[in-house]
């Protein structure tokens, strides 16, 4: 055969390719001669056409059938055939492929072979590309070489240990006696790839991260050499030398000193040399100290360092590089919250960065303005936001006008300001406000008693001039029909009054009833409106004439509230007066957590109320469906899962009326009706108390049992028998947690054979503490439940990986059902 072209040739053969269809013939065709070649067995030419093949590989084209051809690649004497393998399989094998444990015994020759060249291929490929099982293999290997003399191969070694331990965890202590000497090397190229080694180390072990924080002194020295040392153009960047050691002492250093007081004490003054020695001229100098300040940031520096470091970040929102400027808001944004005012100093710099034409910048500056929103800069801030409302793109009004309104709540001067801020943002941004902005600003007007007049004048001054913004315009309706009376009447002292007749604002109403601008939700509120001025107005005949015409609209929503205010005007005119008189002062309260916070203009309050139980973990109905998939047979029920009762007492009373003669018994009720599959056993309804579910429960001096424990989760059941029902039993379910991270989503479900009835309540919490610090426990309910079978599926989230298992329980104590 002729000898195949060279990889040059082939390069620019595919480059003259002027379609996507001729480079592919020519693909094709190189393929098939590379294939021929192969199956001929010619030793020749294997290296040129796997290098070919590997071109290929980069362009998108398979080359998965040159994978062997690698290997034998490797086991070459030749030098040259060895790199080209090597290179080939790191590209195109795996661990996924079994192909590469053939190359096991191959790279553990070559990582003892005589020529450190070969050694340093066989160290990256497998800091590349090896698998767990060979890590295990071949770290003893990698072990001896890290404790060579020679710098080569010990910074390749220091990288490929790096892998093993990503790759299996367990073997990091093996490498513990390699790192005591290797931070005393000279060789720049030992020292970055020693701290990469540490960094992981520590990064995954707390021992070690112990172990290493003796260092910190000789770190500090290295670093305080490099910053010292003059002239090296062997390591110098832009005049800096070795910027790339440098960064990666700095993340080390942010390591080990995180929440340990000796190793941030000992750091302290070197960071100082660094954050006032770096030249800032260059990129380079620029990213030195990018990393100096999160290393300030995270370790317990002292509080003038820390102000230094803010100061720098204050300088890099001057630079002209956009990405500095973003790293720099996005950084002051993450310490906002613990060194608030020494970010305030950077308030105006920060306010400009919104007038940036990069949406990135003005977003990260967006939300930094808004942290340092308080109630002495309100104002101000305040004023700039607003502007930048008026003028910003539409993707940014809807966070921008909700952070202005929590802002202006919890930080108002006064409670017109608070007003007029929340108008002002309808006014320029209303169709992209949430959807509470409208009953938020009504109960906020609503409170301000001495503000009806002037807030009802200026929202009707707003409806003459743009009725486009629906949010405004509901408001606007709400309040005319409110306090459509003051409006006439004048009697605004806050600014100039103006004079409106009646039929001027009833015309404004109807105006927005047939505007085609009008939502339906806001034609309702004009509707509404139009209603309430019936007893504030004296055109009674016309509002009669108006609420008439809409009871045959097309909108069903529009249609009744017509037709229920026409009957209002008939059979119920004498209530009409009273069912429409103003609404009272509205108390806005917002639950969080067993306090209630009661909110008052920005002002919050705890004040002592009931404690609530937490939020139910609910499962979607499909969920359930799914389970039962999973559970197999059809002579299985599915949980019904309820929330722990806050009704008063008499609710159980109500609920027998609404049921009918229902009975509340606590014997065994009667199986549901097949035509309505959701009714729920009768012992469900037991609980619809105000008193706890199970307060009269007697334990039953059962033995609790062990139902499941796998992967470090652990269920135990202990048994109580309820005394108002002696045909229901209690299991209560204790989730623990063994494992070092916390499992978090936990959700427990179960499902019994028909001829039970099980009930489960909702878990006290859907985290299951690490190391047994906590456990989560939840309620079973089970009516009838002899001879007792139980399946469980359990589904949680361990370090961000989702965990799905299920499991039988047949093994229930007899005398807890005797």
């Amino acid at each position: 055969m002729p000898a195949p072209i060279r990889l040059r040739e082939l390069i620019r053969t595919i480059r003259t390719a002027r379609t996507q269809a001729e480079e592919r013939e020519m693909i094709q065709k190189e393929c098939a001669a590379i294939r021929s070649s192969f199956r001929e067995e010619d030793n020749t030419y294997r290296c040129r056409n796997v290098a070919k093949l590997l071109y290929m590989h980069m362009l998108g084209y398979p080359a998965h059938f040159g994978q062997l051809e690698c290997l034998k690649l490797i086991a070459s004497q030749k030098f040259t055939d060895k790199r080209i393998g090597y290179l080939g399989a790191m590209l195109l094998l795996d661990e996924r492929q079994d192909v590469h444990l053939l190359m096991t015994n191959c790279i553990k020759n070559d990582l003892n072979h005589s020529t450190q060249y070969v050694q340093g291929l066989a160290l990256c490929t497998l800091g590349c590309m090896g698998s767990s099982e060979m890590c295990r293999d071949l770290a003893g290997e990698v072990e001896k070489l890290l404790k060579t003399s020679n710098s080569y191969l010990r910074k390749k070694a220091a990288l490929c240990a790096v892998h093993v331990i990503r790759k299996v965890p367990e073997l990091m202590e093996m490498f513990l006696p390699a790192t005591k000497n290797l931070l005393s090397e000279k060789n720049h190229g030992v020292l970055h790839t020693s701290v990469v080694l540490l960094t992981e180390m520590c990064e995954r072990s707390p021992d070690m991260l112990a172990h290493f924080r003796k260092l910190v002194p000789q770190l500090v020295r290295i670093l305080k050499n490099l910053i010292m040392s003059g002239y090296s153009p062997e390591h110098d960047v832009s005049g800096i030398s070795d910027p790339f050691l440098q960064v990666r002492i700095l993340r080390l250093l942010r390591i080990l000193g995180k929440s340990d007081d000796d190793s941030s004490e000992a750091m302290n003054d070197i960071l100082a040399q660094v954050a006032t020695n770096t030249e800032t001229s260059k990129n380079v100098g620029n990213a030195i100290l990018y990393e100096t300040v999160l290393t300030i940031m995270d370790i317990k520096s002292e509080s003038g360092l820390r102000v230094l470091a803010i100061n720098i970040l204050g300088r890099f929102l001057l630079n002209n590089d956009k990405n500095i400027r973003y790293v720099a808001l996005t950084s002051l944004l993450k310490t906002v919250q613990t060194d608030h005012n020494a970010v305030q100093r950077h308030r105006s710099t920060i306010v400009d960065c919104l007038k940036d034409l990069d949406v990135s910048i003005k977003r990260r500056a967006m939300e930094l303005s808004f942290a340092l929103v308080n109630g002495n800069n309100i104002r101000g801030m305040m004023k700039e936001l607003l502007y930048f409302l008026d003028s910003c793109d539409p993707e940014f009004k809807a966070d921008c006008a909700s952070g202005v309104f929590l802002a202006a709540e919890k930080y108002a001067p006064s409670k017109r300001w608070h007003i007029d801020t929340v108008m002002r943002v309808l006014t320029t941004a209303g169709s992209y406000v949430r959807d509470d902005s409208v009953p938020n600003l009504i109960q906020l007007i609503t409170n301000s008693v001495e503000m009806h007049a002037y807030t009802v004048q200026r929202l009707y001054k707003a409806l003459l001039d743009d009725i486009s913004q629906q949010p405004l315009v509901q408001v606007a309706s709400w309040c005319i029909g409110e306090y459509g009376d003051l409006l006439v009447s004048g009697q605004c002292e806050e600014e100039e009054p103006i004079q409106v007749t009646e039929d001027e604002v009833l015309d404004v109403l109807e105006g927005l009833l047939v505007s085609n601008l009008s939502a339906p939700v806001t034609r309702g509120y004009s509707l509404t409106a139009i209603m309430k001025l019936s007893t504030r107005f004296s055109s009674v005949n016309r509002i009669k004439k108006v609420v008439s015409i809409y009871g045959s609209s097309i909108d069903v929503e529009l249609q009744q509230r017509a037709v229920e205010y026409n009957a209002l005007f008939k059979k119920y005119d004498h209530m009409r007066p009273a069912l429409l008189e103003r609404m009272p002062i509205m108390e806005k309260t917002a639950t969080n957590g067993p306090t209630e916070i009661v909110q008052t203009n920005g002002e919050t309050e705890p004040s002592v109320v009931e404690p609530k139980h937490p939020p139910p973990v609910t499962q979607p109905a499909n969920q359930a469906n799914c389970l039962l998939d999973l559970l197999g047979g059809n002579d299985v029920v599915p949980v019904i899962q309820t929330t722990m009762p806050t009704k008063p007492a008499s609710a159980g009373g109500e609920l027998l009326d609404l049921l009918g003669d229902l009975s509340l018994s606590g014997g065994p009720a009667p199986a549901p009706a097949p035509s309505v599959p959701t009714s729920q056993p009768s012992f469900l309804l037991d609980g619809l108390s105000s008193q706890p579910l199970f307060n009269d429960i007697a334990s039953a001096g059962i033995p609790p049992m062990t139902a499941y424990n796998k992967n470090g989760l652990k269920i135990d059941f202990t048994f109580e028998r309820a005394n108002p029902n002696p045909n229901v039993a209690v299991i209560t379910i204790h989730a623990s947690n063994s494992t070092e991270a916390d499992m978090t989503d936990f959700v427990f479900q179960a499902a019994v054979p028909k001829t039970f009835q099980l009930q489960l309540l909702s878990p006290s919490s859907n985290v299951v503490p690490a190391l047994n610090q906590g456990t989560v426990t939840q309620v079973i309910r089970v009516l009838n439940p002899q001879k007792l079978r139980m399946r469980i599926k359990l589904t949680y989230t361990l370090k961000g990986s989702p965990v799905q298992d299920l499991a039988e329980v047949n093994n229930f104590p007899p005398q807890s059902w005797q």
